[in-house]
């Protein structure tokens, strides 16, 4: 005799806050990771070693599960309206704001506890890096382009990457990171599509709806002005022929995203943000294996 499940029987907690940190959608974290680690192994010069390996794809993972814990509760009178958000941990009291805050809190000690173990520049960067992800929440209620907060929230990975590799941030960590902001409005602005029309009605303030009928457009310009500055800006790296085929591998997948959103539906939006990550993979995978074509040419 086969058992059932009981749909209605009440879910381990365990399980809720897998919910709420976003545990089977890694698209929302691999974002983060791919440009930190692009920054990593040029700081580096290659292989950046695998304790600051593990310390940023630790940190990220860390980051950005406390920053879904603070968004989920700054946006949990809004979420319920949203077809997409209604039924996050927070939204229906299934996890309370108290215990939400208190995950959110311990992730975020954690991540921290993983960069005191690098260098002073990386740890005070690591400051206004938390600062800026509280603040991004809130942001959709006063600024039109909220997409652009969430960028300098996420970009902070590359300058802390420069820190704790070189003890500074050069210039190039500033050019990657103006390159990064315009990915990050390219892909949150295909994410902030699939909820257009429920925003409307609340009052949030998204790229989306500022940019109107000029939304695809300007995805398609801003994916091309993330990669024309980060070969602009790499280009003194001398990554050779992998590095730049990988770009063009990019620009195919940004061909891509524009057949899935052209016509604006929720399902093609959706899945042009999901897959987003294999964007960053490709130019991250040019410029490792640019540096490791290097080290076997130069040995």
């Amino acid at each position: 005799m086969t058992a059932t499940v009981n749909p209605t029987a009440p879910r381990s907690r365990f399980s809720l806050y897998l919910d709420l940190i976003r545990w089977d959608r890694p698209a929302g974290w691999l974002v983060c990771l791919w440009p930190t680690l692009s920054a990593l192994w040029v700081a580096a010069d290659g292989f950046p070693g695998w304790h600051l390996l593990a310390v940023f794809v630790l940190g990220t993972f860390l980051m950005r599960s406390a920053g879904c814990c603070v968004n989920d509760v700054a946006d949990r009178d809004f979420d319920k309206h949203v077809k997409r958000t209604a039924q996050r941990p927070v939204t229906t009291g299934a996890v309370s704001v108290k215990e939400a805050l208190g995950l959110g809190a311990v992730l975020a000690l954690v991540s921290f506890g993983l960069v005191l173990t690098t260098n002073t520049a990386a740890i005070l960067w690591s400051v206004p890096a938390v600062l800026v992800a509280i603040a991004y929440p809130f942001s959709k209620r006063v600024i039109s382009m909220p997409q652009a907060v969430l960028g300098i929230a996420f970009n902070f990975g590359i300058v802390i990457a420069f820190a704790a590799v070189q003890g500074q941030v050069p210039a190039v960590a500033w050019w990657m990171w103006l390159g990064n902001l315009f990915w990050v409005l390219a892909y949150d602005t295909e994410y902030a599509m699939v909820d257009r029309d429920d925003d409307l009605k609340i009052g949030i303030k998204t790229s989306a709806i500022t940019l109107g009928r000029l939304d695809v457009a300007a995805i398609v310009v801003f994916y091309l002005l993330f990669l024309s500055i980060w070969v602009l800006a790499l280009d003194g790296y001398l990554l050779g022929a992998i590095f730049y085929i990988a770009v063009a591998v990019a620009l195919a997948q940004v061909l891509w995203h524009f057949s899935l959103i052209r016509t604006r539906t929720r399902e093609g939006c959706f899945v042009a943000f999901r897959v987003n990550h294999w964007l960053g993979a490709t130019v991250f995978a040019g410029i490792a294996c640019s540096y490791l074509v290097r080290s076997f040419v130069q040995n």
